[in-house]
């Protein structure tokens, strides 16, 4: 059995990770596409280092470009590739326009297709991404959940339950592997270490922040409001905010009021933001996979968006959504600062075996 994995942007890396891993232990050969849908090195090449895997059989190298653009161009060269390699299987993760690429490749083609974190929804049509996820789980042959959430999300849709699989979270794997391998071997996160030491931050003393939405930083009123929240909450714990390049350009073209313990980042490294996460006493954040690693964590996460993918880190776990409520994001760093933070517990099956049970399920093909 050949098999194909493909990965387009950050997130998509962590979850190749374990599940490589997994089948370089098996009988099934497999190869890696990387489209290149994050174009910056440093958002998307360091992770193969970092996480340990092999370079990509393909790069495409796609770039930046709007969404039509990006779909229309990797679908053009996936079918290519498809059509030489012939894969029995192609795995795609997440929701990204590189895994709805590959899925209609392989609807049109006949080639089956695996989907990996199948079933979540934010119910958001406004979302590229909900999209993405929709009409993926469509045309998938194999839908493998993270949560029964995302189950009971597609038995509402009308996909055949046969095809419907509960795994656990894959991200939730790498989590686990690389908060080992940190501990295991410090120097892996030496940047991060550099970091606390530069602005004398302790474990546990300071707030965490990640923005790239274009929700939270394309509009300079909001995007000046949320800065001047975090600075007044700075004044009380220093908050460090490593900042994502599309913030950055937004950023530049703000007058912010100087606040001396809020401070700017450049990015840091998959290592590196996974032992700041560890340490800090609590996240503010609009990214989907931190709802889901401070939930396993136990640590405190604000989600600056209206809606979120991932209920069950608010149901069972330490996320809230704070939308555009400043007064509320105040409120809840406060009390998060005064020890009553939001108490979680780790979803059924979040337990860092995910990969291997999805290996075993393609072993039983053979």
């Amino acid at each position: 059995m050949k098999v194909i994995q493909v990965v387009g942007a950050r997130p998509n890396f962590m979850k190749l990770a374990p599940l490589h891993r997994a089948l370089s232990d098996s009988p099934i050969e497999q190869k890696v596409i990387h489209t290149g849908q994050h174009y910056d090195a440093f958002m998307s090449d360091i992770f193969f280092e970092q996480l340990q895997i092999p370079r990509p059989d393909y790069h495409m190298g796609i770039g930046s470009g709007t969404h039509s653009y990006q779909t229309a161009k990797m679908m053009i060269g996936m079918e290519e590739i498809f059509l030489q390699e012939k894969p029995d299987w192609v795995i795609v993760y997440g929701d990204v326009n590189s895994t709805l690429a590959a899925a209609l490749v392989c609807a049109k083609n006949n080639i089956k297709i695996c989907h990996v974190e199948a079933g979540l929804r934010s119910y958001d049509r406004t979302m590229p991404e909900e999209i993405n996820r929709i009409l993926t789980d469509q045309v998938s042959d194999l839908l493998l959940t993270p949560s029964i959430d995302g189950n009971e999300n597609l038995m509402k849709e009308g996909i055949d339950p046969q095809k419907v699989i509960l795994v656990g979270n894959i991200m939730i794997d790498s989590l686990f592997w690389s908060l080992d391998w940190i501990n295991k071997h410090p120097e892996v996160a030496q940047p991060a270490f550099n970091l606390l030491n530069k602005y004398q931050l302790k474990p546990n003393q300071y707030i965490l922040v990640t923005l790239h939405r274009p929700s939270n930083v394309d509009e300079p009123e909001k995007l000046e409001q949320i800065i001047n929240t975090l600075g007044e909450i700075s004044n009380k714990t220093p908050v460090l905010f490593p900042v994502h390049p599309r913030t950055q350009k937004m950023l530049e073209n703000l007058k912010l009021q100087k606040y001396p313990h809020l401070f700017f980042e450049t990015p840091v490294g998959y290592m590196d933001f996974l032992f700041l996460q560890q340490n800090a006493l609590a996240l503010v954040t609009d990214s989907g996979g931190i709802q889901e690693e401070t939930t396993a964590l136990g640590i405190p996460c604000l989600t600056l968006r209206e809606n979120t993918e991932r209920p069950i880190t608010i149901t069972h776990g330490t996320n809230q959504l704070i939308g555009s409520d400043f007064d509320k994001l105040r409120f809840e760093l406060n009390e998060i600062i005064h020890g009553r933070g939001k108490k979680g517990r780790i979803p059924e099956l979040w337990d860092g075996k995910t990969a291997e049970r999805i290996k075993h399920i393609f072993i039983k093909m053979l």
